[in-house]
This record gives structure tokens, C-alpha cells and sequence, in this order.
């Protein structure tokens, strides 16, 4: 992920709360696999922001490699 993409993501908000997101460890849970990784969260309501090139690429070859088993 290029730089000025990292420092947009650093500075998004909590739509609800109206707190700066901060990176945190946060579970992911698909078809009975779980999977540990680094997102940036609300410390207040724990909303967790998936950026779309993560949820577009390594999210969705995971996805496609766990449905095809």
C-alpha cells in the first residue's frame, strides 16, 4: 500500500463516535477460519475500516481460496 494511501486511512473518522480511527489488531472470521490483522478501528465503538484494495484483493483471493476447499 503506497504512503499517501496510509495517510488517508490515518485520518479517517469514526462516522458514529467522531474519533480518529486508530490501527489495531482485529479478528476476521470467514467460513469457520479466523484470520489476525492490523486495521484501523474506533477505540470507542470498535467499527473496524476494511480499505477497498484489501477487501478487493487479498480479502477476495482468501475468500475464492477457502469457498473452492
Amino acid at each position: 500500500m503506497s504512503n499517501q494511501i496510509l495517510q488517508a486511512e490515518a485520518n479517517i473518522e469514526c462516522d458514529k463516535c467522531k474519533v480518529k480511527l486508530t490501527l489495531g489488531s482485529v479478528k476476521l472470521d470467514y467460513l469457520g477460519s479466523s484470520f489476525p490483522v492490523e486495521l484501523y478501528k474506533c477505540s470507542q465503538c470498535g467499527l473496524v475500516y476494511v480499505p477497498e484494495a484489501l477487501a478487493t484483493g487479498k480479502m477476495k483471493q482468501v475468500e475464492e481460496a477457502l469457498e473452492d476447499k
